[in-house]
């Protein structure tokens, strides 16, 4: 583990240590951070950071300042930078969201407190495991499936049934729905996986599926479906759609499976391979 040593005016207060802002700082905010090394029998507690934000002006940009300046300890995901991959999704004054994509105006005055993704074992900080999470999205088979042979070029697709797939397919598995999500927290990571609720993410991405019309396996994947559990522990709360930072709705989603469910459709045409 890395040895940090506090600078001399830092002091450690009862909820973790607090880190005063560098000489000549001209714009300050204060981020209280989660902190958690489950290899340690340390307790989880919040460090605070006074950060000169006078450059800063997405959440991840502070964060990023913190570990390259102040705490070189400090542990969080990140990648694109551009709300694209999901990485740095996290739980910002407390609502799930990416770290890029929230701005520090949005957050108004007062402290900025950064939190893991909740009810998630966390690896380290603000870095959880996503295990289970990525199991229920590999067990919806987000893949196009057919029964019919392969055309030699593509499936054809017209405009209209391509626009079907809008508000499905941008979904970047960040979790944040998930995990926002009282009904996943409860039923979601079960032993018996028969028993588990699929969550908002995992079932968007089957709706994704279930709504295109290149795919021929619509019954087969309500079949998957088809338990007290895996869809229906949606009671419709709405804390997903609220949270989505890339403003899907994934709780509709759950509602078309719904539909589809008690009025299954014929199987799909077998689509004609593009000349």
């Amino acid at each position: 583990m890395v040895e940090l040593t506090l600078p001399k005016n830092s002091k450690i207060n009862k909820n973790g240590k607090t880190y005063p802002a560098k000489s000549g700082a001209t714009k300050t905010r204060t981020f209280r951070v989660y902190r958690y090394d489950p290899s340690t029998p340390e307790n989880p507690s919040v460090d605070s950071y006074e950060v000169d934000v006078s450059d800063v002006s997405m959440v991840l940009d502070g964060l990023i300042k913190i570990k390259n300046e102040i705490d070189p300890t400090l542990s969080f995901r990140r990648s694109c930078r551009e709300g694209v991959c999901g990485s740095c999704s996290m739980n910002i004054n407390g609502s799930n969201t990416l770290a890029c994509t929230k701005a520090m105006d949005e957050l108004g005055d007062g402290d900025i407190h950064v939190y893991p993704l909740p009810h998630q074992p966390v690896v380290r900080d603000l870095v959880t495991d996503l295990t289970n999470f990525y199991k229920q999205h590999a067990y919806i088979e987000p893949f196009l499936q057919a029964k019919t042979e392969e055309p030699a070029t593509e499936w054809k697709q017209s405009p209209e049934d391509r626009a079907e797939l809008d508000g499905l397919y941008e979904c970047i598995l960040c979790a944040c729905c998930s995990t926002s999500c009282p009904s996943y927290w409860w039923n979601g990571e079960k032993e018996d996986a028969s028993e588990e609720y699929l969550g908002p993410a995992a079932l968007l991405q089957s709706y994704r599926w279930l709504a295109d019309s290149r795919d021929q396996l619509t019954n087969e994947r309500l079949d998957k479906l088809e338990d007290e559990f895996k869809l229906y522990r949606c009671h419709t709360i709405m804390n997903c759609a609220q949270v989505c930072p890339k403003h899907l709705n994934p709780a509709k989603a759950i509602a078309e499976i719904k539909k589809l469910m008690v009025n299954r459709p014929d199987p799909k045409g077998v689509p004609q391979a593009a000349e």
